[in-house]
């Protein structure tokens, strides 16, 4: 989903109070988190380097810091949430970072960004604060996240309300993010996606490690009606049926997108001007260069 600035999607306010009362039984669902900062930490050692100072931004992990540390020096981490932070670390919005410009040799967000109203404008201040050659790595849900449970839920709720409320937040689209990270100012820019799933015995535990998370849905327009007993337990029944493996167990869709970007620096590749190769694409594949206006025939 492309953000526009101007516009909120999400209750900031309410996101940092469901992460805030979140905070003490965190760590009994952060497994996604940790799988993700482990795979953090395999994109950071196929670098090369040694990052001197590193901030990790609304990735609250308890984790965090023996799984990063190798590579960095001076590692500060940041949350939105008070409860959240760690000793030594920061309360920061990301979408309004307190930094001053090239402190960061690394950035890397896991599993925040998805929540923020203005991503280009969070990616801007990233590439500020981040010192001539710094990388950054972030990773976000995508728009095929928990796709089982929204669908379940609206269907339910069509069911039996005539109406259905959104109940699971709209995630980034992988397209968008290239030309984010472009926007943003970043040099090198890539986007790719890593599709996981992870399965659950009920429904009921899908939505209880989301809550755990401090994950669950924060409309900036506020929430409708309350969900309704009746309608949650006809979305289990769909859920069971729609999207449970042989063994009755449920499928939980987590779409991952990463991305990746270097603040610009004069040592690194640049595009080719258009023009220059010495080689052309038909000498490159071994075809046969035909005059302009001619085609191949068969």
């Amino acid at each position: 989903m492309m953000q526009n600035p101007t516009s909120e999607v999400f209750n900031r306010a309410q996101v940092r109070r469901r992460r805030e009362r979140a905070s003490a039984g965190y760590h009994q669902a952060d497994f996604l988190k940790k799988r993700v900062l482990e795979d953090i930490s395999d994109r950071l050692a196929s670098t090369g380097r040694t990052f001197e100072r590193a901030l990790c931004l609304g990735g609250y992990s308890t984790q965090t810091k023996e799984i990063l540390g190798p590579f960095c020096g001076d590692l500060i981490e940041t949350d939105f949430a008070q409860g959240r932070v760690g000793e030594g670390g920061v309360v920061a919005d990301e979408e309004w970072l307190p930094f001053k410009d090239e402190s960061f040799d690394l950035v890397v967000s896991p599993l925040a960004l998805h929540w923020v109203n203005d991503l280009p404008g969070s990616l801007i201040q990233i590439n500020r604060a981040m010192k001539p050659d710094g990388f950054f790595v972030g990773v976000l849900a995508g728009g095929a996240s928990f796709t089982e449970l929204r669908q379940s839920l609206l269907r339910a709720e069509s069911e039996l309300t005539g109406g259905a409320e959104m109940r699971v937040s709209p995630f980034a689209d992988a397209a968008d993010m290239s030309a984010l990270l472009q926007r943003a100012g970043l040099a090198l820019p890539v986007s790719d996606r890593d599709r996981l799933t992870i399965r659950y015995d009920t429904i009921f535990d899908v939505m209880r490690d989301l809550q755990a998370l401090g994950e669950t849905h924060a409309p900036a327009q506020g929430l409708g009606r309350p969900l309704r007993r009746d309608v949650l337990m006809r979305a289990a029944q769909i859920y069971a049926s729609e999207f449970a493996d042989a063994d009755g167990r449920l499928r939980v869709t987590v779409d991952l997108i990463w991305v990746t970007g270097w603040a610009p620096h004069a040592s690194q590749p640049k595009p080719k001007r258009p023009g220059s190769a010495k080689v052309s694409m038909a000498e490159a594949v071994g075809a046969k260069e035909l005059p302009a206006g001619d085609k191949a025939g068969r």
